[in-house]
């Protein structure tokens, strides 16, 4: 049973914090529901969202008119892209970054400090040697990040405060790893979040702790690649810490897709709660997989605009509690069925990424997934002339992410999942 919202200030105030967030700001429910219904609606409508293949690539000295884009729903939404990876993952980036690649986002590539200076010269070459590439960015002088320590969150928030000053007009922030890979295409993603708010934010999260609190909560431990020009393995000190009291602890999946206004709230913000939680998570083991998801569901803010999903596939099993297991060809069925956007983890160039390439994206070797916005005259590289990055051609797994948005996005499913104090 829910709370009632306070009489006045004066009541509010008195509120304990479990209670205080979750009447402060109730999102629009009927405004979503209606949205979504309008979106499974065009896409039921829309010729690209039957179960038939895509159509064949246009013959030689055939240019196809775009379609009209002020007929083809809400404008779509600009995704601001970190993709990063380390040693020898340079080749894996540049795919990741053909997979995912739109004219209307941006892009940022980061390869820490253990990849060597040549792979990341290499990397921006060929990352903005396509046409029409001036969204991609690499960043250049990188520091190490250590997947277990909080250099990895030093990183993701490094990169997160560049894609804020390269780029004025973007809608989410989306961090993907050189593990993960697409799995609908970037007409699909994009024509999907048109139809929803803008401030939500797809984080996996959980404030059941268990046997994290003795391995990766109350362990103190020291990252040397805060302060060190090199790599070297985080180390435990001897005493053991208190879990707080002033805030509630919450743990979850790296991945996220997270709202401009709360990657604005984390990195410029006035409020010092990102900062305390950030010195908070400084000296524990995997804070990458805890900070956003404390500061989203600690901030009365925000914490009504959680969606307690992060849009990737993964498989686990009693003994990968550290790394989900390596997804290959024999999960092809799995993920495609989830409706989801993205898988984690793939090993480097396993046949299930080229099986997705082939029958999901449709993306031709060293080329970008195609979609409305390619122009191109034949079919050898189609998205050589970019057309309106505003025409968008979705396929049939849109339909499929749709579906499962919905779902998460009903009154019950929203809010009953949605930073429980467990």
């Amino acid at each position: 049973m829910q709370p009632s919202a306070p009489a006045g200030p004066a009541a509010t105030a008195a509120l304990p914090l479990a209670v205080f967030p979750k009447d402060t700001r109730p999102l629009p429910c009927l405004l979503l529901s209606c949205l979504l219904l309008l979106l499974l609606l065009h896409l039921l409508s829309s010729p690209s969202s039957s179960s038939s293949p895509p159509p064949p690539p246009s013959p030689p000295h055939h240019v196809p008119l775009p379609v009209d884009a002020s007929s083809a729903g809400p404008a779509p939404p600009s995704l601001a892209f970190l993709l990063t990876g380390s040693a020898g993952d340079a080749d894996r980036l540049l795919r990741l970054l053909l997979a995912t690649y739109h004219p209307r986002n941006l892009y940022l590539l980061l390869l820490d400090g253990a990849a060597s200076a040549g792979d990341r010269a290499r990397l921006a070459r060929q990352a903005r040697a396509g046409p029409g590439r001036a969204n991609v960015h690499v960043v250049g002088d990188p520091g190490f990040a250590n997947p277990r320590g909080a250099s990895t969150l030093a990183a993701t928030l490094h990169g997160a405060s560049l894609l804020l000053r390269v780029g004025q007009d973007w809608d989410w922030f989306v961090h993907l790893d050189a593990g993960d890979y697409p799995l609908i295409t970037p007409d699909d993603l994009l024509h999907v979040l048109s139809y929803i708010p803008k401030d939500l934010n797809f984080i996996q999260h959980t404030s059941y702790i268990g046997w994290r609190e003795s391995r990766q909560i109350r362990p103190i431990v020291v990252d040397p690649g805060l302060y060190l020009s090199s790599r070297t393995d985080i180390f435990y000190a001897t005493q053991k810490r208190e879990l707080p009291n002033a805030y509630k602890l919450f743990t979850g999946s790296s991945s996220v897709i997270l709202s401009r206004k709360f990657i604005e709230y984390c990195i410029i913000g006035t409020d010092n709660l990102p900062r305390t939680m950030l010195m908070y998570y400084t000296n524990m083991p995997l804070p990458h997989r805890k900070y956003f998801q404390t500061v989203l569901c600690n901030s009365p803010e925000f914490n009504r605009t959680v969606v307690n999903h992060d849009l990737h596939y993964s498989k686990w099993d009693s003994s990968s509690k550290k790394e989900p297991l390596l997804l290959t060809l024999d999960d092809v069925e799995n993920m495609t069925q989830s409706g989801v956007a993205f898988g984690t983890r793939f090993s480097m160039d396993d046949p299930v990424l080229n099986h997705i390439d082939e029958e999901i994206l449709h993306r031709q070797p060293e080329e970008p997934a195609p979609g409305g916005w390619c122009i191109g005259v034949g079919d050898a590289s189609p998205c050589s002339v970019s057309g309106n990055p505003d025409v968008l051609r979705p396929g049939p797994a849109a339909m499929k992410l749709a579906k499962l948005l919905a779902q998460r996005l009903t009154y019950r499913n929203f809010y009953s999942q949605q930073c429980i104090w467990d």
